[in-house]
């Protein structure tokens, strides 16, 4: 039986060459097949080595280009012709990337995997804002949630009631479409109105944009700006930190 390909799942960080690690480069460098999406950026996927063959399997708003059974399908067959897999994304292939999924795909077909971390956005985008998540006068907890979970919907995986009243910071990834449910939703069960909220979009790009209010105002504020994913979204009063200032460069 001819031997069978590597698949690599690579988190390519936060956004720009310079926060992507050694160790994504060299995996990227030496791909035959690099299944990518838009996450990791314009920069990035420029960089793209030009040997490689390349395949958009990107979610673009409602439009999925693969469905990710079709993406899974694709590692595994590529594998099994013997040639070295990248499956290339945003931040951390196992922080809301599916890659856990993408594992026991692999796993069951026996195909060998090497999982590439990546500097999240959950705590980097804030950061590149002065934005700490975790904070000695603020929050001794971080949380982190994708916003894909309608708050108002019968049944949840996440405890938002418990949220509300919890007294760390909430990072939400995914979560701008429904930014105005999930702020009512938190103020409804208890979290004070007046709590600051940042949405961060297209975090350490050079279209990067921030958007400041509370759990009150940020909705309305969100859509006078037209907010657009992706972006990143912060609760707490680690936002009260906020200045303006870019800390990590652009």
């Amino acid at each position: 039986m001819d031997k069978k390909g590597t698949v690599y799942l690579v988190g390519s960080g936060p956004g720009g060459l310079s926060l992507m690690t050694k160790r994504a480069r060299e995996v990227l460098d030496m791909a035959e097949v690099i299944l990518y999406d838009q996450l990791p950026g314009d920069e990035i996927l420029a960089s793209l080595p030009t040997h490689a063959e390349k395949i958009d399997v990107g979610k673009y708003g409602d439009h999925h280009t693969r469905e990710q059974d079709e993406i899974e399908q694709l590692m595994v067959s590529y594998a099994e012709q013997g040639r070295s897999v990248v499956r290339l994304k945003g931040g951390d292939p196992f922080l809301f990337g599916r890659g856990g999924e993408e594992l026991e795909t692999l796993r069951a077909h026996n195909i060998s995997v090497e999982v590439v971390p990546g500097v999240t956005s959950a705590i980097a985008v804030p950061a590149s804002v002065g934005i700490p998540v975790t904070h000695r006068k603020f929050a001794s907890q971080v949380t982190i949630l994708t916003g894909n979970e309608d708050p108002t919907k019968e049944e949840s995986a996440i405890d938002w009631d418990w949220l509300a009243r919890s007294r760390g910071t909430i990072v939400i990834l995914m979560g701008v479409k429904n930014l105005g449910k999930i702020a009512k939703f938190l103020v409804d069960h208890g979290m004070d109105a007046a709590t600051p909220v940042a949405v961060i979009e297209r975090g350490l790009r050079p279209d990067q944009r921030e958007t400041i209010g509370t759990l009150e105002t940020i909705a309305e504020r969100a859509q006078e700006r037209k907010v657009r994913p992706p972006a990143v979204i912060v609760i707490g009063g680690v936002v009260s930190l906020y200045t303006g200032e870019h800390v990590i460069p652009l």
